[in-house]
């Protein structure tokens, strides 16, 4: 016979981390995914599986219209549509594999 022993602690670990210039805002916002984006507490959002109908949502919307979504790129380069797509597709794929993750933003 024997004794173990353990001791466990659970700590919160970063599964997935994104970051967008803010110029992408009113295509977020063209495209309904802006709250869930920057603002998901307005709208009750805790986990990433929350996430997951939104980002979906919109993103269908901006690969059906590139060139809608493309007159909203920064002037200054700062922002373009290639750019917030594949963060919006990284974003949605994180939110799909870890549903049960807490969203954090900062502003």
């Amino acid at each position: 016979m024997s004794l173990d022993v353990w001791l466990e602690r659970v700590q919160p670990s970063t599964v997935h981390e994104g970051n967008i210039t803010h110029n992408l805002n009113r295509m977020a916002e063209a495209a309904g995914i802006y709250k869930a984006l920057w603002r998901p507490e307005e709208l009750g959002i805790t986990t990433a599986g929350e996430l997951v109908p939104l980002l979906a949502e919109g993103l269908a919307k901006l690969e059906a219209e590139p060139e809608h979504y493309r007159t909203f790129d920064a002037p200054n380069g700062w922002g373009r549509y290639e750019d917030f797509v594949r963060f919006v597709r990284n974003y949605l794929s994180a939110c799909r594999e870890y549903p049960e993750a807490t969203v954090r933003v900062s502003r």
